[in-house]
């Protein structure tokens, strides 16, 4: 009889083992299939309100009459909000007739709007290039950006600053575009004016995850304060990071104040030493990242950095106030384009 409740207990045990894990495997295929439902039901409502502006753009352009387009609009949104429900007031229809005006191209749409909710394309609808809307809808996806991390990159103006980096890259194939930013903005560690450059590396390291997005999707942590020994000597380098598509270390150096032009002989050091011991089969030449509180243009220039595979660029402890922001990224742009077109005409 005790044998027998044994081998009763154990079975139980077996039959609730094997329950828990059909329960947890089928759970899992039920949450797969309502995320692919969510999914495929989003695309079809977003590719559904590209086709309505779409519509009522080529019906108002067909007709040439400013006056019947505000009538059409207002009767016709009042007519599909009565019957199919808010997503057709008359601001969301103007809406949707502004994203069929800013993407018009559906073959573009289309794979965007699998990956984007409509919030996102909302949010995208004010930029005013549409090399800027494509760069931060591609953000979006790359970092699976919700609609507020979204509008974090755009009034940070990611988009200008990542064109200001890709002047300089451009002259170089080592820094493909889109890779760098310049300036960073580090406003999120907290730092004080009196900061110390130990700090920065202290909060970078305390919000490492975040400091990866702001520098760019495929970017590894490798190792904080590298020690190489060169003749007997120690040398420390901030930040060591990898990229996987570039399939090269980044060497990131932190500088205090304006940039030197000493900080040029000491990368290419770090850069030679790592290329010699600490580069991979099948990994490509190491590059450089000094990031200093202002880059010194026209001596980054005269030393053509980019020649040895560094790039340097500005760092910010706080967000300026948006306009300051503008006019600042705006006359940084100006200086970049117009070293840019310099260097071109030598």
């Amino acid at each position: 009889m005790i044998k027998k409740l044994k081998n009763t207990g154990s079975l139980d045990n077996q039959i609730s083992f094997s329950n828990e894990k059909l329960f947890t495997d089928l759970s899992h295929l039920i949450e797969q299939s309502r995320q692919q439902v969510a999914m495929q039901a989003n695309s079809i409502l977003t590719i559904l309100f590209w086709q309505v502006g779409k519509r009522i753009n080529d019906d108002i352009l067909q007709n040439q009459r400013a006056e019947y387009g505000k009538q059409i609009v207002s009767t016709l949104s009042a007519q599909l909000e009565n019957l199919y429900g808010r997503n057709f007031t008359e601001r969301n229809v103007r809406r949707m007739m502004q994203f069929a005006e800013s993407f018009p191209d559906i073959q573009i749409v289309s794979p965007l709007a699998t990956q984007l909710s409509w919030s996102h394309f909302i949010e995208l609808l004010p930029l005013k290039s549409y090399e800027a809307k494509l760069f931060y809808a591609q953000l979006s996806i790359e970092g699976k950006f919700g609609k507020r991390e979204l509008r974090k990159q755009i009034t940070s103006k990611a988009f200008e600053r990542t064109e200001i980096a890709n002047l300089q890259s451009s002259q170089n194939e080592n820094f493909p575009i889109n890779t760098f930013k310049d300036p960073y903005l580090l406003d999120f560690l907290g730092l004080q004016n009196d900061y110390l450059e130990k700090d920065i590396e202290t909060a970078i390291l305390h919000e490492l995850e975040k400091f990866i997005l702001e520098l760019g999707k495929g970017f590894a942590f490798v190792e904080r304060q590298k020690r190489m020994i060169i003749d007997g000597e120690d040398f420390y380098l901030d930040l060591l990071f990898y990229h996987r598509s570039l399939k090269r270390l980044i060497a990131i150096e932190l500088k205090l104040g304006k940039f030197q032009a000493k900080y040029k002989g000491q990368m290419e050091l770090y850069l030679k030493w790592l290329n010699k011991n600490e580069k991979q089969e099948g990994e490509e030449m190491p590059i450089g990242l000094i990031l200093c509180a202002e880059s010194s243009k026209e001596q980054v220039e005269l030393l053509e950095m980019h020649k040895d595979g560094i790039m340097v660029a500005e760092y910010w402890t706080e967000l300026p106030p948006k306009k300051e922001l503008e006019q600042k990224l705006h006359l940084a742009l100006i200086e970049a384009k117009e070293r840019f077109e310099r260097k071109n005409l030598l």
